[in-house]
């Protein structure tokens, strides 16, 4: 039988975008009847692109409405508004997706009973208890555990975090996965002008640029020419560009405007993704089924990513040591590519777009039966 999904969620940028619209994608093939909320004040031409593709396919309809990052009083218009969404189009799932996304599948207001899905994609798993901020926002979460909901993490450190930052879920738990399609196994060739390095993603301190373009200084004041590519958008760019002048390295360092990956993955040789924290990025998925030579470090899910090639992976937030890996990936080419192979293999067997979409769904089905909360074995495991 047809579910009637709905998806909320603030951004739409980044690995939660992707993650939404490949869902949304596999469950309207799946014949399934679908339809997002976002917010209106976010996102990009390329975000705009994609909502202008989808919108004939959702069946449940597509709305954009402000949606605020903190949480506040002021989201009450938008809680009403999924309310509204999910009672006129006789929802059987609302799934939110990201903090803000998540508060609003499980402060909307049905009027039947409906699941309540919750992937957090990092947000304020991210958070510290250390600083006044972080604390509020782990205990607006903590709050929200008062009303049950079926819980899907896309990395079992991301489940872990939860249990250790919030608490003990309040539903059915389930790790799935983020997957990549069978087209994005095609080889990807560097352009002509590509530069040694590429990065894609969000300009933002957790995406650690700033350490980044610290190891390609250091690179150079040792006498190497190493060139970088810097493909997105973000909070921190005026900073970022700022410390590329700063550093000299205005001729070395180039920034290019968000755009579709395997387009950004031809800018540059090697792929270097020094994020001080993630859950299960994409953009790994996706440079190893390239089979592009990939430097990323030891934080989040990636560990879940790698397997037994671990030992790859570099200490986040070391600059020296991300230097050290960069000049020892351009001295032996040929072992990054062996890397590369086996590390394609391995998300080839064990991250596919299919099994995520499929275990998404399998979710929502069993929630929809389920009287007690169930944990994922995955998460038992420390």
């Amino acid at each position: 039988m047809p579910l009637n999904v709905i998806h909320v969620f603030r951004a739409p940028v980044g690995g939660l975008f992707r993650h939404v619209v490949d869902l949304v994608r596999g469950q309207i093939a799946r014949g399934h009847h679908v339809g997002i909320v976002a917010d209106s004040s976010t996102g990009n031409a390329r975000a705009d692109e994609i909502f202008e593709q989808l919108a004939p396919q959702l069946a449940l309809g597509l709305t954009r409405i402000p949606m605020r990052r903190p949480l506040s009083p002021l989201d009450l218009p938008a809680v009403m508004h999924v309310t509204e969404r999910v009672r006129e189009t006789g929802a059987d799932v609302i799934h939110g997706h990201g903090a803000k996304g998540g508060a609003y599948a499980r402060l909307a207001i049905p009027g039947r009973r409906v699941v309540r899905a919750y992937t957090p994609h990092g947000g304020s798993l991210l958070l510290s208890h250390r600083n006044w901020s972080g604390r509020m926002y782990l205990t607006l979460e903590r709050m929200l555990l008062l009303r049950p909901a079926l819980y899907l993490f896309e990395s079992a450190y991301s489940g872990r975090i939860f249990r250790e930052k919030i608490g003990q879920p309040n539903g059915m738990v389930r790790v799935i996965h983020n997957g990549v399609s069978q087209a994005e196994f095609d080889p990807v060739t560097p352009m002509p002008d590509a530069t040694d390095l590429v990065f894609i993603g969000e300009f933002r301190p957790v995406k650690g640029i700033d350490i980044l373009i610290e190891a390609i200084a250091s690179i150079h004041h040792a006498g190497r020419p190493v060139t970088a590519t810097l493909v997105g958008s973000g909070p921190d760019e005026a900073a970022l560009k700022a410390q590329v002048q700063r550093l000299s390295l205005d001729r070395a360092v180039r920034f290019m405007p968000a755009m579709p990956a395997r387009a950004a993955l031809t800018l540059g040789r090697i792929m270097v993704i020094p994020s001080r924290a993630e859950s299960l990025p994409y953009v790994v998925l996706e440079t190893a089924a390239a089979g592009k030579p990939l430097i990323t470090t030891n934080v989040g899910g990636i560990p879940e990513i790698f397997g037994s090639l671990s030992y790859a992976l570099v200490e986040a937030g070391n600059a020296g040591a991300l230097a050290d890996a960069i000049a020892q990936t351009l001295d032996d080419p040929a072992a990054a590519i062996a890397l590369a192979a086996e590390l394609r293999l391995r998300v080839a067997s064990s991250f596919s777009v299919d099994a995520m979409v499929d275990g998404v769904i399998s979710a929502y089905r069993q929630a929809m039966t389920q009287t007690a909360p169930v944990p994922d074995a995955a998460l038992a495991r420390k």
